[in-house]
């Protein structure tokens, strides 16, 4: 089996084929992580309800917590209006960040300075 060719159609991929997946929590809204996905790690997402990605670094598909236990169960997936952006609202057990941190965002903030 392959991704439905109707949501084929809508992706806009990078010119490696990938598309960033945005993560977030389904029932706080905390994002989580960004990731990116082919269509098969796509494909193999909404048919599992497990999330799977494309690892750059490895080249290779990985589904989140195989190896960590930190298992990213998705309740829902959606396209944003333009096709080129995933996101995956989950239900995130553990941690996200493969540092052990709760999201990817959590130890590198910035200073906002207004005005």
């Amino acid at each position: 089996m392959s991704l439905d060719p109707a949501i084929a159609a809508r992706l806009k991929r990078t010119g490696d084929g990938l598309v960033p997946a945005v993560v977030q929590q389904y029932d706080t809204g905390e994002v989580l992580m960004l990731a990116w996905m082919d269509d098969e790690a796509l494909h193999r997402t909404l048919t599992t309800g497990r999330a799977t990605y494309w690892s750059r670094s490895r080249g290779a598909y990985w589904v989140k917590g195989d190896t960590s236990g930190h298992v990213q169960h998705v309740r829902s997936a959606a396209l944003d209006c333009d096709g080129d952006t995933i996101l995956l609202k989950v239900d995130q057990v553990g941690a996200a960040c493969h540092t052990g941190d709760r999201t990817c965002f959590d130890a590198d903030r910035l200073e906002v300075t207004s005005g």
